[in-house]
């Protein structure tokens, strides 16, 4: 029964997450002068407009999943290459902005055991969700930021290799164990998030 609990308790806090987090993407996008995110329906915080299929599938198989990448048109932008970095850093921005706010609540406000472990579930996996992102691979939102921090000559050579190399990146991070058998992903996140855990809570 704890377990379900459990379960359950990960699952509305990776949802919750990841709707933040592409909701922001798009509010930002449309706030710049692209109006493709509204036009689909991205406006929302209706998370069935922002969970893709089998990043759905993966939340309840191994209790990590992904949301659906909200679309933008460059040319609708005043500055692309600025504001498509602003509309990249808004997801992972505002997970930890709702991480913040809620270590408050965790801070000052009596809570009974349950309702304790879903804000910290929601907080964990909100942190988790940002500095997974920020990671410079596409499709992450850090290779975007990387990209258009980059001279324009720069950035393209940069694209082609991420055409080329990208998918491959993200399986060596997300799979290769290195060090006792943990992952690259994880020695590299793990400590990042026993700082912003520990400074929040």
């Amino acid at each position: 029964m704890v377990n379900i609990i459990s379960l359950i308790i990960s699952v509305i806090a990776l949802i919750i997450a990841i709707t933040i987090h592409e909701f922001s993407h798009a509010l930002t996008a449309d706030r710049l002068g692209d109006p493709t995110p509204r036009s689909q329906g991205r406006l929302t915080l209706n998370p069935l407009r922002h969970l893709d299929l089998v990043g759905t599938i993966m939340i309840f198989l191994v209790h990590f999943g992904w949301g659906k990448p909200v679309q933008i048109d460059p040319y609708n932008l005043k500055n692309p290459k600025r504001d498509e970095l602003l509309i990249s850093l808004a997801g992972p921005a505002s997970n930890l902005i709702l991480a913040a706010l809620l270590s408050l609540i965790i801070r000052f406000v009596p809570l009974n055991d349950l309702s304790g472990f879903l804000i910290y579930t929601i907080i964990q996996l909100n942190v988790l969700l940002a500095i997974f992102n920020l990671i410079p691979i596409p499709p992450l939102d850090g290779s975007k930021i990387f990209l258009n921090l980059l001279p324009n000559n720069i950035s393209t050579k940069w694209q082609e290799a991420f055409n080329q190399y990208g998918f491959i990146l993200l399986i060596i991070f997300l799979f290769l164990p290195i060090i006792n058998g943990e992952t690259l992903i994880s020695v590299i996140i793990t400590p990042i998030m026993s700082v912003i855990l520990n400074f929040l809570i």
